[in-house]
Protein backbone atom coordinates (compact mmCIF):
# COMPACT_ATOMS: atom_id res chain seq x y z
CA UNK A 1 0.00 0.00 0.00
CA UNK A 2 1.34 3.40 -0.98
CA UNK A 3 0.06 6.89 -0.40
CA UNK A 4 0.77 10.38 -1.60
CA UNK A 5 -0.35 13.77 -0.41
CA UNK A 6 -2.90 15.41 -2.70
CA UNK A 7 -3.46 18.49 -0.53
CA UNK A 8 -1.38 19.89 2.30
CA UNK A 9 -2.82 21.71 5.30
CA UNK A 10 -2.12 25.06 3.65
CA UNK A 11 -3.86 24.01 0.43
CA UNK A 12 -6.88 22.69 2.36
CA UNK A 13 -7.11 26.04 4.18
CA UNK A 14 -7.01 27.99 0.90
CA UNK A 15 -9.73 25.78 -0.57
CA UNK A 16 -11.94 26.16 2.52
CA UNK A 17 -11.74 29.94 2.25
CA UNK A 18 -12.57 29.82 -1.47
CA UNK A 19 -15.58 27.59 -0.81
CA UNK A 20 -16.74 29.93 1.98
CA UNK A 21 -16.55 32.90 -0.41
CA UNK A 22 -18.51 31.00 -3.08
CA UNK A 23 -21.22 30.22 -0.54
CA UNK A 24 -21.40 33.87 0.55
CA UNK A 25 -21.67 35.03 -3.07
CA UNK A 26 -24.64 32.72 -3.62
CA UNK A 27 -26.41 32.88 -0.23
CA UNK A 28 -25.52 36.39 1.07
CA UNK A 29 -26.69 36.46 4.73
CA UNK A 30 -27.75 32.76 4.90
CA UNK A 31 -31.16 33.72 6.35
CA UNK A 32 -32.85 31.24 3.98
CA UNK A 33 -29.99 28.72 3.89
CA UNK A 34 -29.02 25.83 6.15
CA UNK A 35 -25.88 23.69 6.21
CA UNK A 36 -26.29 19.93 6.58
CA UNK A 37 -23.09 17.96 7.23
CA UNK A 38 -23.35 14.37 6.05
CA UNK A 39 -22.32 12.06 8.90
CA UNK A 40 -19.72 11.14 9.77
CA UNK A 41 -16.94 12.99 7.94
CA UNK A 42 -18.90 15.78 6.28
CA UNK A 43 -19.50 17.26 9.71
CA UNK A 44 -15.85 18.31 10.04
CA UNK A 45 -16.05 20.22 6.76
CA UNK A 46 -19.43 21.75 7.65
CA UNK A 47 -18.16 22.93 11.06
CA UNK A 48 -15.06 24.43 9.50
CA UNK A 49 -17.02 26.31 6.81
CA UNK A 50 -19.50 27.67 9.34
CA UNK A 51 -16.62 28.87 11.52
CA UNK A 52 -14.89 30.61 8.58
CA UNK A 53 -18.09 32.34 7.42
CA UNK A 54 -19.06 33.46 10.91
CA UNK A 55 -15.65 34.52 12.22
CA UNK A 56 -13.94 35.92 9.15
CA UNK A 57 -16.95 37.36 7.29
CA UNK A 58 -19.13 38.26 10.32
CA UNK A 59 -22.19 36.42 9.03
CA UNK A 60 -23.84 35.03 12.16
CA UNK A 61 -26.42 32.41 13.02
CA UNK A 62 -25.91 29.96 10.19
CA UNK A 63 -28.10 26.95 10.87
CA UNK A 64 -25.98 23.78 10.92
CA UNK A 65 -27.23 20.23 11.25
CA UNK A 66 -25.80 16.74 10.93
CA UNK A 67 -27.56 14.04 8.93
CA UNK A 68 -26.96 10.32 9.38
CA UNK A 69 -27.73 8.36 6.21
CA UNK A 70 -26.77 4.87 7.40
CA UNK A 71 -30.20 3.28 7.06
CA UNK A 72 -31.13 5.20 3.92
CA UNK A 73 -28.26 3.71 1.89
CA UNK A 74 -29.14 1.16 -0.77
CA UNK A 75 -26.33 -1.13 0.42
CA UNK A 76 -26.87 -1.06 4.21
CA UNK A 77 -28.13 -4.66 4.34
CA UNK A 78 -25.07 -5.96 2.49
CA UNK A 79 -22.63 -5.18 5.29
CA UNK A 80 -20.94 -8.13 6.97
CA UNK A 81 -20.37 -6.32 10.25
CA UNK A 82 -23.12 -4.58 12.26
CA UNK A 83 -23.66 -1.00 11.18
CA UNK A 84 -23.02 1.85 13.57
CA UNK A 85 -25.20 4.84 12.93
CA UNK A 86 -24.11 8.36 13.78
CA UNK A 87 -26.41 10.88 15.39
CA UNK A 88 -28.72 13.03 13.30
CA UNK A 89 -28.89 16.52 14.78
CA UNK A 90 -31.23 18.86 12.93
CA UNK A 91 -32.98 21.19 15.35
CA UNK A 92 -34.53 23.49 12.75
CA UNK A 93 -37.08 23.26 9.96
CA UNK A 94 -35.79 22.70 6.42
CA UNK A 95 -39.20 23.43 4.88
CA UNK A 96 -38.74 26.06 2.13
CA UNK A 97 -35.06 26.56 3.04
CA UNK A 98 -32.08 26.23 0.74
CA UNK A 99 -30.16 23.19 1.99
CA UNK A 100 -26.43 22.86 1.34
CA UNK A 101 -25.35 19.24 1.80
CA UNK A 102 -21.69 19.15 2.85
CA UNK A 103 -19.52 16.06 2.54
CA UNK A 104 -15.78 15.46 2.33
CA UNK A 105 -15.60 13.18 -0.74
CA UNK A 106 -18.05 12.65 -3.59
CA UNK A 107 -17.41 9.18 -4.96
CA UNK A 108 -20.26 7.08 -6.42
CA UNK A 109 -23.06 9.50 -5.48
CA UNK A 110 -24.88 6.89 -3.40
CA UNK A 111 -24.36 8.74 -0.11
CA UNK A 112 -25.91 11.87 -1.58
CA UNK A 113 -28.85 9.87 -2.97
CA UNK A 114 -29.39 8.53 0.55
CA UNK A 115 -29.16 12.06 1.98
CA UNK A 116 -31.80 13.26 -0.49
CA UNK A 117 -34.15 10.58 0.84
CA UNK A 118 -33.28 11.14 4.50
CA UNK A 119 -33.77 14.93 4.44
CA UNK A 120 -37.42 14.49 3.44
CA UNK A 121 -38.15 13.50 7.05
CA UNK A 122 -37.40 17.11 8.04
CA UNK A 123 -39.51 18.92 5.43
CA UNK A 124 -39.36 19.93 1.80
CA UNK A 125 -36.46 22.27 1.03
CA UNK A 126 -36.89 24.92 -1.65
CA UNK A 127 -33.55 23.84 -3.13
CA UNK A 128 -30.68 21.48 -2.37
CA UNK A 129 -27.06 22.09 -3.29
CA UNK A 130 -23.99 19.92 -2.79
CA UNK A 131 -20.58 21.03 -1.55
CA UNK A 132 -17.69 18.57 -1.45
CA UNK A 133 -14.05 19.05 -0.66
CA UNK A 134 -13.01 16.29 -3.08
CA UNK A 135 -14.88 15.30 -6.24
CA UNK A 136 -13.69 11.92 -7.52
CA UNK A 137 -14.36 11.99 -11.23
CA UNK A 138 -14.85 8.81 -13.26
CA UNK A 139 -16.42 6.86 -10.40
CA UNK A 140 -20.02 8.01 -10.31
CA UNK A 141 -22.78 5.38 -10.25
CA UNK A 142 -25.51 8.04 -10.18
CA UNK A 143 -25.87 11.35 -12.06
CA UNK A 144 -24.93 13.53 -9.09
CA UNK A 145 -22.50 16.45 -9.37
CA UNK A 146 -21.38 19.02 -6.79
CA UNK A 147 -22.42 22.67 -6.97
CA UNK A 148 -19.25 23.59 -5.07
CA UNK A 149 -16.06 21.54 -5.19
CA UNK A 150 -12.73 22.05 -3.55
CA UNK A 151 -10.65 19.86 -5.83
CA UNK A 152 -11.40 17.38 -8.58
CA UNK A 153 -9.38 14.19 -8.35
CA UNK A 154 -8.92 11.48 -10.95
CA UNK A 155 -8.65 8.30 -8.92
CA UNK A 156 -9.19 4.77 -10.17
CA UNK A 157 -11.16 2.13 -8.30
CA UNK A 158 -8.29 0.57 -6.32
CA UNK A 159 -7.32 4.02 -5.03
CA UNK A 160 -8.91 5.64 -2.01
CA UNK A 161 -9.07 9.33 -1.20
CA UNK A 162 -8.77 10.02 2.53
CA UNK A 163 -9.46 13.42 4.01
CA UNK A 164 -7.74 14.01 7.33
CA UNK A 165 -9.04 16.74 9.63
CA UNK A 166 -7.16 18.47 12.43
CA UNK A 167 -10.08 17.84 14.80
CA UNK A 168 -10.11 14.09 14.18
CA UNK A 169 -6.76 13.07 12.70
CA UNK A 170 -4.35 15.64 14.13
CA UNK A 171 -3.76 17.55 10.89
CA UNK A 172 -5.52 18.72 7.74
CA UNK A 173 -4.45 16.78 4.68
CA UNK A 174 -5.87 14.85 1.73
CA UNK A 175 -4.20 11.57 0.77
CA UNK A 176 -4.47 9.29 -2.25
CA UNK A 177 -3.98 5.72 -1.06
CA UNK A 178 -3.22 2.94 -3.52
CA UNK A 179 -4.29 -0.47 -2.20
CA UNK A 180 -2.18 -2.48 -4.63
Amino acid sequence: MSQRVLLTSKEVNIILHRLACQLIEKHHDFSETVFIGIQPRGTFLANRLKKIVEQEYQIKNIALGYLDITFFRDDFRKSIKPLEASETKINFIVENKKVVFIDDVLYTGRSIRAALTAIQSFGRPSAIELLTLIDRRFSRDLPIQPDYRGRQVDAINNEKVKVCWQENDGEDMVLLINNN
